[in-house]
């Protein structure tokens, strides 16, 4: 029997990063912006749970993240779309980092995420 994951958010970018960046496109400087919008609206999928944040990307969506929550040092989060929508950057202990483009309720994911790293430090703190 497996272990249960309740899903936090799953899904893809936020629409409006794409229709704001096709809508962009028609001007020749904004179309790699458009091009890679497209490509993040097709293969790029995110899945936050209690457990773990997977994101799958790349060509044709064949890479995939999975980070739990104790490899987490830091968060760092940037407002986009008029705060509709924005980008998060996990920064893990071993210095590496994940980058989450067009993140939709990325206010309240990037809350979440730090409680659950809160609660991972003093449960460490206290085990040792």
């Amino acid at each position: 029997m497996g272990i249960r994951e309740e899903s936090i958010y799953e899904g893809g970018p936020h629409i409006g990063d794409l229709i704001l960046n096709v809508l962009l496109g028609f001007t020749v400087v904004c179309l790699p912006l458009t091009v890679g919008a497209i490509a993040r609206a097709i293969w790029l999928r995110y899945m936050i749970t209690n457990r773990r944040i997977s994101v799958t990307g790349g060509w044709l969506g064949r890479d995939r993240s999975d980070i739990i929550y104790s490899e987490i040092r830091d968060i760092v989060t940037v407002p986009r779309g008029l705060g509709l929508w924005g980008d998060m950057v996990l920064i893990l202990k071993d210095g590496s980092r994940l980058e989450m483009r067009a993140l939709p309720r990325f206010r309240e994911i990037a809350d979440y995420v730090t409680q659950k790293i809160e609660a991972g430090s003093t449960s460490s703190a206290i085990a040792s």
